[in-house]
């Protein structure tokens, strides 16, 4: 019997569109993922003009907003992982955000 090794491939983020509801994200390898946008707080928070703003880190293995202060990367959207922020901590960052 014969095998052979699994080729891994990171998954890598090249584009990212957000609309009124949704988070898009286009892969490298031609995938698209779309998750609601309520799953991300912050995002679904952010003025369009925020959500623009992104970069891709780790030669897109992740999405940044400077903005809003918000990472997602993308092996936790391939496993359908939901923002992890505390309700407390959202509840600080959105009083910062209004008093600023």
């Amino acid at each position: 019997m014969s095998t052979s090794a699994l080729a891994t491939e990171v998954a890598k983020a090249m584009q990212v569109v957000v609309t009124a509801d949704t988070l898009q994200v286009d892969l490298c390898d031609g995938r698209s993922i779309a998750v609601p946008l309520a799953w991300y707080p912050r995002l679904a928070a952010g003025t369009p003009a925020e959500l623009a703003e992104w970069r891709l880190v780790g030669a897109g293995q992740g999405v940044h907003w400077p903005q809003l202060d918000a990472d997602i990367e993308v092996s936790a959207l391939l496993q359908g992982c939901r923002s992890a922020e505390s309700p407390a901590s959202l509840q600080r960052w959105l009083a910062a955000r209004s008093a600023a």
